[in-house]
């Protein structure tokens, strides 16, 4: 197939997205950059390596990558663990990169599809809260805490010492980026009139507010990773909380791209180039990236097609830091202060926010439990037990829907002529358990709670035919119920279907020589034949 020609309609529209995703990229990352407390030079860093490399290298043709909410907020709580050691934070950075690679090059980029939405729920929103609650001092005039908890215990005093014209700016910021006509923000994105509206007014006017302060020109110097051995399990894990937070941001966005291009993503080659990116950008003192949706839509939107558009969007950032750096330094962090709060606002999940009162109580447990532990705990945490808590409360739900019921063998089933008073006279000597649902860990106990009920019979046909799944845990339940029924002089014959592989992982786990011969069947009325006939060589008049 020939391919298609990259046409001049496309270049068009690649230089106007990839201009366009710069313009509204600019602020973002200055912002990211101070609030992540490694400069805004590290944002600006952040977004030429991550965006160019993605973009070139990903599985997504029409996504911009740079920092992000979440991702600055994991590089912040980076930079309080590592106080005064940049480098460390930045190897950080290097390592969650490697670990993106290495995710893709195995083929795990499928599996974030698996993460239950609760989770993403909690976590997303939880970040929101975070970049919120960090923001009220640096919006009020005060310095930047590290902490939502320390945000909130000191928001009094901070509210007591607050600056007018701080509030003043960060009031009119809110003001623009909220309320910008979408019709004109399409145009000329609002965070980019807040950014040089506000920061214009605060230079006329003299305002005595915190500012920037000066952003180095020039290409930025090689950091060389620094790691040392009592250093490193806290890098690890701080590397593969953001490495995982950055495949869940791409990939999330990616979808969102595809659903507006009609395109399909690599999923593993999109996290190769997000590892790629995020390598290069922690080796020149850069902010972490990921996927961005709101700089990916407005690219789309504005004719980007290809990835000469993300590149593009990163060769203008550049262009910014090689000449017009000297004009950054005079932005105040009020307006910062006021452009991340929209950023925030605009992360809390509200497609989750206005269920929360129909929504199923398990998932919502989940959903609470991961946004409480995101925001006043630790985010390595949130994820590991929101996941795990999913796992367990879906475990619960699976369990109560498999049914294991014992009967004795229904008169429809037998042979023609036996009906309900031949079964008496036999003294239900034969029994049934029916299982009907996935046979696994979490049923096993009430299979094995059944035993009792099988007391006085002496053949038990146990009916997995309606059993589409069966884990290790349930084989070996039960192989130690049968052998149980063998010690209590009770024949077991276990009937399942051909042909889903229960048979196979049986006889895979030793488990199936525990039934003897004939004892495994695949035929119910064979097997109520079988126990019929043994009820025969008992030397009792079998029913007939």
């Amino acid at each position: 197939m020939k391919k298609p020609r990259y046409t001049f309609a496309q270049l068009r529209g690649d230089l106007f997205g990839g201009l366009t995703a710069g313009v509204v990229a600019l602020p973002l990352a200055l912002a990211f950059g101070v609030a992540s407390g490694a400069g805004a030079i590290a944002g600006l860093y952040g977004a030429i390596a991550v965006g160019f490399f993605a973009a070139w290298l990903g599985g997504t043709r029409t996504q911009v990558s740079g920092p992000t909410g979440p991702m600055t907020v994991i590089m912040a709580a980076a930079v309080a663990a590592f106080p005064g050691e940049l480098p460390s934070v930045f190897t950080v950075v290097l390592i969650a990169g490697l670990l993106q690679i290495v995710f893709g090059l195995i083929k795990l980029g499928g599996f974030v599809r698996y993460i239950p939405y609760p989770v993403i729920s909690g976590f997303m929103s939880g970040i929101g809260v975070i970049i919120l609650l960090l923001q009220l001092h640096p919006l009020l005039g005060g310095a930047s805490v590290g902490s939502p908890l320390v945000a909130l215990i000191e928001l009094p005093k901070a509210i007591a010492g607050a600056n007018p014209y701080s509030l003043l700016l960060a009031g009119f910021t809110l003001l623009i980026v909220f309320k910008t006509p979408l019709r004109i923000s399409r145009v000329l994105p609002s965070p980019l009139i807040a950014l040089f509206c506000m920061s214009l007014l605060s230079a006329v006017l003299s305002l005595p507010v915190d500012t920037i302060g000066k952003i180095p020109a020039g290409l930025p110097q090689l950091s060389f990773p620094s790691i040392s051995a009592e250093q490193t399990p806290k890098i690890l894990a701080m590397a593969i909380a953001l490495s995982v937070l950055g495949v869940m941001d791409s990939l999330l966005t990616s979808i969102v791209a595809d659903s507006m291009t009609r395109e399909r993503h690599d999923s593993n080659r999109e996290l190769i180039g997000q590892g790629v990116g995020n390598m290069v950008s922690g080796l020149i003192g850069g902010l972490p990236g990921a996927g961005a949706t709101m700089r990916t839509v407005v690219n789309i939107k504005a004719g980007g097609s290809t990835r000469l558009s993300g590149m593009i969007h990163s060769l203008f950032l550049l262009a910014v830091l090689l000449g017009l750096g000297k004009y950054t330094a005079h932005i105040p962090m009020a307006v910062l202060a006021g452009i991340l709060i929209k950023v925030g606002v605009d992360i809390l999940d509200y497609r989750m926010l206005k269920v929360l009162n129909r929504a199923p109580r398990e998932d919502l447990i989940v959903m609470l439990a991961v946004f409480g532990i995101t925001v006043f705990v630790d985010l390595i945490a949130a994820v590991t037990i929101g996941v795990a808590l999913a796992a367990l409360l879906l475990t619960y739900r699976m369990a109560q829907q498999t049914q294991i019921n014992v009967s004795e063998v229904p008169p429809a089933e037998w042979q023609r002529r036996i009906g309900k008073d031949l079964q008496e006279q036999s003294d239900f000597r034969i029994r049934v358990i029916s299982v009907r649902g996935a046979f696994f860990f979490g049923t096993t106990t009430r299979m094995q709670g059944k035993i009792n009920k099988l007391i006085g019979a002496e053949v038990v046909i146990i009916n997995c035919l309606n059993v589409p799944f069966m884990d290790i845990s349930a084989a070996f339940a039960l192989s130690e119920m049968v052998d149980k029924l063998k010690e209590a002089g009770i024949r077991p014959i276990l009937v399942i279907t051909e042909g889903v592989g229960l048979d196979r992982l049986l006889q895979g786990l030793g488990c199936s020589d525990i039934f003897g011969k004939d004892g495994i069947q695949v035929d119910y009325n064979k097997a109520v034949e079988l126990a019929r006939d043994r009820l025969g060589a008992d030397g009792r008049e079998p029913p007939t």
